[in-house]
């Protein structure tokens, strides 16, 4: 159907062993759509994304992409799918330079915008220090990075996991106002967020998870920060 969503996650429960992280977890986001994901630390945000990105499966529920049941699938088969993983901390390989770390992004051989001229027209950094060792690159061009890896696989969502996580806050402004640019390529976002106000900003819709349950979701520009600030701290 034209006007289903381009990702569908269907009320899945998620474990760590016997450990339970997500309990009947839903979540919808739109083609070219920024939404965003807010709770504090052990909410379950990063199980989320990882639920979607397939480094985890659901024990219930359904991750439904472009039609598809995507739930079982291996990562490798998630990111050919189209979804691609910013991860928490970057995790660009350090005996790779920077070029090296992007191209692997482009293994996945997908069709799309995404090339390594285009992202580095979009992050002009990348491209003077490209023969550099990942590690040689300060926390905010390592994320840069990680984005542009992300992008090189051409995904159709693209999951970022705490993007300003260390970094200044000038450093996180900037990279924020780039996700205006992917989109406008065709992409749909989720952000992961513990940044409130970036995360508002940023999205048209916002979920916010609470001790592995969805406490809250809407518009951004319709909650209100005493119905953001209850349903984050569970008060």
């Amino acid at each position: 159907m034209p006007d289903s969503p381009l990702l569908s996650v269907e009320t899945i429960d998620a474990f760590y062993g016997d450990f339970q992280a997500l309990f009947g977890v839903s979540l919808t986001v739109n083609a070219g759509e920024v939404v965003a994901v807010i709770g504090a630390n052990g909410a379950g945000k990063s199980t989320l994304l990882r639920s979607v990105a397939g480094l985890m499966h659901p024990h219930h529920g359904r991750i439904v992409f472009d039609g598809e049941d995507i739930g079982a699938q291996a990562a490798f088969a998630v990111v050919k799918r189209g979804i691609a993983l910013v991860p928490e901390g970057r995790r660009l390989f350090p005996s790779l330079s920077v070029e090296e770390n992007l191209l692997i992004g482009a293994q996945a051989r997908r069709p799309g915008p995404w090339t390594l001229e285009r992202v580095y027209q979009l992050f002009p950094v990348l491209a003077e220090r490209r023969n550099l060792p990942a590690p040689a690159l300060s926390g905010g061009q390592q994320q840069m990075a990680a984005i542009a890896r992300a992008l090189m696989s051409n995904p159709r969502l693209l999951l970022c996991d705490e993007i300003s996580l260390g970094l200044a806050p000038i450093i996180v402004r900037d990279i924020y106002a780039l996700l205006p640019a992917i989109v406008a390529e065709g992409q749909s976002l989720i952000i992961v967020e513990q940044d409130i106000v970036q995360a508002l900003n940023a999205a048209a819709r916002v979920y916010c998870l609470q001790e592995g349950r969805i406490a809250l979701q809407g518009k951004a520009g319709e909650l209100t920060r005493e119905d953001i600030s209850a349903a984050y701290f569970g008060v």
